[in-house]
């Protein structure tokens, strides 16, 4: 199995730490001097750079929110001078002002070369053709597994999201071998692969890489399964640095984490203390190597769990699980709490739906309701009416004994529900829609 970049992803842990240690101190310096907000909140705590030496003193440091990003838009938390950033990006902004992120000349180089790690690990290298179907512009996907694929010298074809049947015709006659975009839209991809009529031995694609949001074990077999390829994760966030923060190997036991760039913790997300090794808690990044717009301690919010135990690829990077939800969206209802991966796993175990499917949480008469709505397999949607009432009873009594929740199960034709060229909309909470009226 081939490593991009064997020196530092098979580095003795002892060695690496010394070298996280190194980094982090040069971070708090930087971000010390040069960010007022960092400099302010570290004074509130009585601290200063003397007062880290090694990575052991990482929990002195304060923590960083997505909202400290927003607080601080567009560019009070740049490290630099702006005459330094030649690249911005930003998130969709869905919830209030977007985050914004900028990179050196230096940054993107380390991006670059942790994209690179990233689809080495996937099984790419300078034969392959790349078709990235993550949007460009703004959001980080695009340009991310750009340059990581140009750096290990593949063929790269940038045709972004959507026009999904030029997406088809290009893969077809381009000879696409790696596919990148999210689960939802291979998924997507796969059904339309299959209505064109164009058979799936003509195709050469034999691997994808998927990120951008949560998808389950259940959803990789599903498509592994259609599109007849090897489904590796990935993961990342912009305001760490986009893809690239860490990804499966083809063993895909856990997501490798570039820890020379990215330190990792895992917190308890009500106490904000640091756990014990194999607990599952709040994953926390450090940037130690970022120049634009270091941060220190940022809460990703994604709920998953550290293994440090070596890869049978060679690699010693601490690998992460699939994050299991996230400490922010998670879902309470009648003081349950629920997460929409939950759901899907229930889901991708039955057989005659498919895996499209939305939560509805309303709020009726003070009383939490929650309804999920599945796509019907098209064969199975031919059958008798007394038929779908059993499997809709099925699908509910198997959710409301696991979930300890009563759900509403309606099923929907084939293909009723929107498809999403990008992140699919899995849970539409009316709870708030009410509250911003």
């Amino acid at each position: 199995m081939e490593i991009w970049n064997r020196h530092f992803e098979c580095m003795d842990r002892n060695e690496l730490r010394k070298v996280q240690g190194e980094r982090l101190i040069e971070t708090v310096e930087r971000t010390y001097f040069n960010v007022p907000y960092y400099r302010h909140r570290m004074q509130e705590l009585g601290i200063g750079p003397e007062s880290i030496r090694s990575v052991e003193d990482i929990t002195r440091l304060p923590f960083t929110t997505k909202q400290d990003l927003r607080d601080n838009y567009p560019y009070g938390l740049f490290a630099v001078p702006l005459s330094e950033i030649v690249r911005i990006h930003a998130s969709s902004g869905t919830t209030g002002k977007p985050t914004v992120v900028g990179y050196t000349r230096n940054d993107i180089a380390t991006w670059s070369e942790v994209m690179a790690r990233t689809l080495t690990c996937a099984g790419a290298d300078k034969n392959d053709f790349i078709q990235i179907a993550y949007g460009y512009g703004l959001f980080t996907g695009g340009l991310g597994l750009h340059y990581g694929g140009e750096k290990i010298g593949a063929s790269v074809i940038p045709i972004s999201g959507g026009n999904t049947l030029r997406q088809i015709q290009l893969m077809h006659d381009f000879g696409s071998t790696v596919l990148a975009c999210t689960p939802s839209y291979a998924l997507y991809l796969a059904e339309a692969i299959i209505e064109s009529g164009i058979s799936r031995d003509e195709f050469r694609l034999r691997v994808g890489v998927f990120g951008a949001e949560p998808w389950t074990d259940n959803m990789r077999r599903e498509i592994e399964d259609k599109l007849r390829i090897k489904a590796i994760d990935i993961y990342g966030l912009s305001e760490v640095i986009g893809p690239g923060v860490a990804s499966e190997c083809l063993f895909q036991e856990g997501l490798h984490i570039n820890e020379d760039h990215f330190y990792p913790e895992i917190i308890d997300p009500e106490t904000l203390q640091v756990l014990p090794e194999g607990s599952t808690g709040e994953l926390v990044f450090t940037t130690i190597t970022k120049h634009g717009l270091p941060l220190i301690r940022y809460r990703t919010r994604d709920l998953t769990r550290l293994n440090y135990g070596r890869c049978k690829c060679g690699r010693t990077f601490v690998r992460m699980d699939k994050c299991v939800g996230r400490s922010d969206d998670m879902l309470i209802i009648r003081g349950v709490n629920l997460f929409p991966s939950q759901v899907e796993s229930i889901l991708l175990e039955m057989g005659g739906i498919t895996p499209h499917y939305q939560l509805i949480v309303d709020r009726i008469n003070n009383l939490d309701s929650l309804e999920l709505k599945v796509e019907v397999d098209e064969a199975f949607f031919l059958d008798r009416i007394s038929q779908l009432e059993g499997l809709r009873s099925k699908i509910q009594g198997t959710l409301e004994s696991y979930l300890g929740l009563g759900i509403k199960v309606t099923l929907v034709e084939p293909k009723a529900l929107e498809r999403s060229e990008g992140k699919a909309k899995r849970v539409i909470d009316k709870r708030e829609i009410q509250v911003l009226k």
